[in-house]
């Protein structure tokens, strides 16, 4: 990358707001092996408007619970320290995404898409053994907020390159790079590595679009989740291409694209859970 196109992203992603200090906390207490529940509980139920929606989504037909959840003491015995720590992130999230852009970028079909990803990841990720599905949920929420920085700092390059991947079907990314010379998932790990993810999390965004190369479970399980996102219509994030899933995605999802679409459980629910999180 030119040195004043790297000047230019790192001053973007400086731009972009920093999480809420409540969820700085989070994120910091998760990362102390010392760490207690009790610790979680403390910091969420000191920022009334997290612990409001942490409660209202913990008591949704998302989580399917068998009684009401008063309390995030009570949330975090039921669901879990990761399931509570990775909702008050998406809350976060969802929260900082802008409400208008020059770019004609439309957000909430965004939202839609990332949550859908972000679902259908969670769903993929419970067949597996060596992933924590929230984790993956999160991955699947955050792999395309690159694009947010596009869309508020450089909104004219952003709207030409979406007008040209619309255009001809092509990759979102190969149309970002022509006009820009980078792409959102160069940008998107730089910010998640700004809000300090862990490093897996930032080497799944970074890595999107060198899969063929890439074999780990949670990349795959986003990888995936995000063309099955994109194959069923579940929002739109500005990129029409889906591409097949590379040998080693696939051998480790049990088949295609196709495949994995027609042996799923109901991908449509995974849609109503992305919809009733973006009214939260």
């Amino acid at each position: 990358m030119p040195p004043d196109l790297s000047q230019k992203i790192a001053k973007a992603v400086d731009g972009m707001p920093a999480f809420p200090k409540s969820v700085q906390k989070i994120l910091e207490l998760t990362r102390d092996v010392n760490c207690s529940p009790k610790d979680l509980v403390q910091v969420i139920e000191k920022d009334p408007v997290v612990t409001v929606k942490v409660l209202k989504v913990v008591n949704s037909a998302y989580f399917r619970l068998p009684k009401q959840i008063t309390s995030v003491n009570h949330a975090v015995v039921y669901l879990g320290f990761n399931t509570i720590k990775n909702l008050a992130l998406s809350i976060a999230a969802i929260g900082m995404l802008p409400k208008h852009n020059e770019a004609g970028f439309d957000v909430d079909q965004y939202l839609l898409h990332s949550l859908s990803t972000a679902s259908i990841a969670r769903q993929l990720a419970l067949k597996m053994d060596d992933i924590d599905p929230m984790d993956c949920f999160i991955a699947g929420l955050l792999h395309d907020f690159g694009k947010v920085v596009f869309a508020q700092f450089m909104p004219q390059e952003f709207r030409q390159a979406l007008a040209f991947s619309q255009a001809n079907g092509s990759s979102l990314h190969l149309a970002l790079r022509q006009t820009l010379g980078t792409d959102h998932a160069v940008v998107g790990a730089m910010l998640v590595e700004k809000w300090r993810f862990a490093p897996d999390l930032i080497d799944a965004i970074a890595h999107q679009y060198e899969a063929d190369q890439q074999d780990g479970a949670l990349f795959a399980s986003v990888f995936t989740a995000n063309q099955i996102s994109k194959k069923l219509g579940f929002g739109f994030g500005g990129n029409p291409y889906v591409p097949p899933l590379p040998p080693l995605i696939a051998k480790r999802m049990g088949g295609t694209l196709e495949e994995v679409i027609e042996s799923a459980d109901n991908l449509n629910a995974a849609f109503e859970d992305a919809q009733l999180f973006a009214r939260v």
